[in-house]
């Protein structure tokens, strides 16, 4: 049975409070960061990636691999409700955008170029996560 996710909601001021200018950017505004300045680019530490805005929990470390497209690249969700997924027409382009399910966060996009067992690429922007390393 899929989990119930708790959704989060704020009011635009309030996200500004909270979140850096650049997860601002990112997250309510859908932008994106250069490829390979995130700093969870190359982060290889066992643990759950969490939204950035609300803490919801997104992605196991298990299903991270890289992808050489310099953004963190993930092979599956952490549960299937986790992630929402859109058809974005931005820029001339055909994608599928990638949202958190609790607050509404902009991740990343999709594509259908992972490895096994999904082939999907859930390319998500550093700055729309954090990272909680596993206790030792």
């Amino acid at each position: 049975m899929p989990e119930t996710i708790k959704k989060v909601e704020k009011t635009d001021a309030e996200w500004r409070e909270i979140l850096t200018p650049d997860q601002y950017y990112i997250l309510r505004e859908k932008g994106t960061e250069r490829a390979f300045t995130g700093a969870l680019v190359n982060n290889h530490d066992d643990g759950i990636y969490r939204c950035g805005a609300c803490g919801a929990e997104l992605f196991p470390s298990g299903t991270k691999f890289e992808s050489g497209s310099g953004w963190p690249s993930f092979w599956d969700p952490i549960n299937p409700g986790a992630i929402t997924l859109h058809e974005d027409k931005s820029y001339g382009m055909r994608r599928v955008e990638a949202t958190c399910t609790a607050c509404g966060g902009h991740l990343g996009h999709v594509f259908p170029d992972g490895p096994a067992p999904t082939g999907q690429r859930y390319c998500i922007n550093s700055a729309s996560l954090a990272f909680e390393k596993k206790a030792e």
